[in-house]
């Protein structure tokens, strides 16, 4: 493979040394965790950093455990992580579902949820999950350590709400009871980006969390359809209520792997099964978790 661009490496010991170096470059930058999105960019000539920046040996940042409700996902945890972990299987299997259709074996292995939302690109896999759990993101920089809540996180076309100068650290998720689904739509059964996507989640009292993702510059969550769904229980006038207000609430493209027409319509099926989905899961019913439903 040929890197288009020269950039010098570094490979700091401790999350301090990280933090020192980001701070004190002047130039361009990026951080290397998993690198399969990085890695590509590199290559196609699409970014052209005079640093890189490889966390990979800063210990704490491949933690995966259950601290009482929260659970803690650091920087390094890799798709293939979540989708082994009992601790996620038990208390999230929604992240396992979400993380089963992302790419291929060999780059869930190295990929990780949280360079999959730091790239921020319309269709990554983790962005309407996350959304769904209200997670939260945890930074450290020059002025220390601060939280960005995940509805705050995506500002733009590949672009967050993390400074040059910060390092993510972990993320953070405080579980509940609750059913969830992931619905990808993609060309083919095999590896494939999403041509459009929804997360949902369902908790007890007919309360639930709507996102959508490759349906609009960044992945979206709906105020609008959670608030027409909140405390009501679900059947098919409200499934159809709430269906119909996609079209308002998604702005997707024509591109190269679906058009516009194709990606609101199976957007609009997308969420009709999932909404079922996932209130049947709550109940401890419904397809298993791993299930395609499109």
């Amino acid at each position: 493979m040929v890197i288009a661009n020269e950039f010098d490496y570094r490979r700091p010991a401790t999350l301090a040394e990280a933090t020192e170096i980001l701070t004190n470059h002047t130039g361009s930058v990026r951080i290397l965790a998993g690198g399969t999105d990085l890695v590509a960019w590199l290559r196609d000539d699409a970014i052209a950093p005079d640093l890189v920046v490889d966390i990979k040996n800063v210990p704490g940042l491949n933690d995966l455990r259950l601290d009482g409700n929260d659970l803690h996902i650091g920087a390094l945890v890799t798709f293939t992580d979540l989708i082994e972990s009992d601790v996620v299987n038990e208390h999230a299997p929604l992240l396992a579902e979400m993380s089963e259709t992302v790419a291929s074996q060999g780059i869930r292995n190295r990929a990780t949820m949280v360079g999959n939302i730091c790239s921020a690109v319309p269709s990554c896999d983790a962005g309407p999950v996350l959304l769904a759990y209200d997670t939260t993101v945890h930074v450290t920089g020059p002025d220390g350590d601060r939280t960005i809540d995940i509805n705050e996180w995506f500002v733009g076309l590949r672009q967050t709400a993390r400074t040059d100068d910060e390092v993510v650290t972990h993320l953070t998720i405080a579980l509940r009871s609750h059913g969830g689904v992931y619905v990808k739509l993609m060309r083919y059964g095999g590896e494939d980006l999403a041509q459009a996507a929804v997360g949902i989640i369902a908790y007890p009292d007919h309360e639930y969390r709507v996102a959508f993702g490759a349906v609009a510059p960044t992945p979206i969550r709906s105020a609008r359809i959670e608030e027409a769904l909140r405390g009501k229980p679900l059947d098919d006038a409200l499934v159809a209520e709430v269906v119909a207000m996609v079209r308002d609430e998604i702005t997707p493209i024509t591109d190269m792997r679906a058009s516009a027409e194709y990606r609101t319509h199976m957007t609009e099926v997308m969420l009709k099964r999932g909404l079922v989905a996932a209130t049947e899961r709550l109940a401890g019913a419904g397809p298993a978790y791993g299930t395609r439903l499109i």
